[in-house]
């Protein structure tokens, strides 16, 4: 990711992936050196009437590392932005 011409380094691990005729998804762990601390899974499925929803879950918390501890008040209006988009690019 690059923010303000800075490239932030955001490693992550795939740790499970959902496959199912109703349902497909994944859900990733990051790892040191990432922003924050936690794990994100995202599903996209089509519900009884036939709508197509996405569910994002996120368990995050402030990274043990500076300047990324310090900034995480920051680092969660940008989940947050982030989520919107993944809305708005589902539709």
């Amino acid at each position: 990711m690059r923010v303000l011409g800075v490239t932030v380094v955001e490693p992550v691990e795939v740790v499970a992936v959902v496959e199912e005729d109703d349902r497909v998804g994944f859900a990733y762990r990051t790892l040191p050196g990432h922003p924050v601390d936690g794990e994100e899974a995202f599903v996209v499925h089509r519900d009884t009437g036939g709508d197509i929803v996405l569910t994002v879950r996120s368990l995050t918390r402030p990274a043990p590392q500076q300047p990324w501890r310090i900034l995480h008040p920051l680092l969660r209006v940008a989940q947050v932005v982030a989520r919107r988009r993944y809305l708005r690019a589902l539709r």
